[in-house]
C-alpha cells in the first residue's frame, strides 16, 4: 500500500498537472465598472481536439472519506477538465503523470479550498472527484459522440494521509 501525504494546493506544486485559479483580497483586475474582480487561472482550456466541445456541468458530490484506500484512476487525454466548488466545497484531487498508464512515483495528492478552482492537463491522471464536503461542483469539459475517459487501475491501493 502507498500512503501519500496530502498537501494544500498552490500553483507551482501542481503546476505539472494542471492549473489553479483561486480567490482573494488583492486578485484580479476590476470589470464591470468596478464592481467585481476578474481572476483568471494559467493555462487554456483545451475542449475541441477531433470534434470535441465544451460542456458546463453540475456534479452533486458525497462527502467521502479522502484516507481510501484509492486503486483506479482516470484520464482524458482530448480535453481538459475543470472542477469549480460551489459554496465553499473542499475536495482532494488525487493525480499522477504518466503515458499509457500513471507512473506511482508522480502519484501527488493535495486538497482544494472552496475558494480555489483547477483545471487538468489534458492527459493528467486523476482520481474521480473525492469531495471532503458534501456539495456541487461546476465542471467545465470537452463532450463527444465518442468519450474520451481512460482507466487504470493502480498495482498498489493508495492511502492518504489525512488530517483534515
Amino acid at each position: 500500500m502507498i500512503v501519500l501525504p496530502v498537501a494544500p494546493i498552490t500553483a507551482g506544486a501542481f503546476g505539472p498537472y494542471g492549473w489553479l485559479a483561486e480567490g482573494g483580497d488583492a486578485d484580479g483586475r476590476p470589470i464591470n465598472d468596478g464592481t467585481s474582480r476578474r481572476i483568471d487561472g494559467a493555462g487554456r482550456l483545451s475542449l475541441s481536439a477531433e470534434g470535441g466541445a465544451p460542456a458546463l456541468a453540475m456534479f452533486r458530490a458525497e462527502a467521502r472519506d479522502p484516507r481510501g484506500p484509492w486503486r483506479t484512476l482516470e484520464r482524458h487525454r482530448l480535453g481538459t477538465q475543470t472542477f469549480v466548488p460551489l459554496g465553499g466545497v473542499r475536495c482532494v484531487m488525487l493525480v499522477a503523470a504518466g503515458e499509457a498508464r500513471p507512473d506511482p512515483s508522480t502519484l501527488a495528492a493535495f486538497v482544494v479550498s472552496g475558494a480555489q478552482a483547477v483545471t487538468l492537463h489534458a492527459g493528467t491522471w486523476h482520481h474521480g472527484l473525492i469531495a471532503i464536503d458534501s456539495g456541487d461542483f461546476v465542471v467545465v469539459e470537452r463532450t463527444a459522440v465518442e468519450v474520451d475517459c481512460e482507466f487504470a487501475e493502480l498495482a498498489e491501493g493508495v492511502m492518504l494521509d489525512w488530517r483534515g
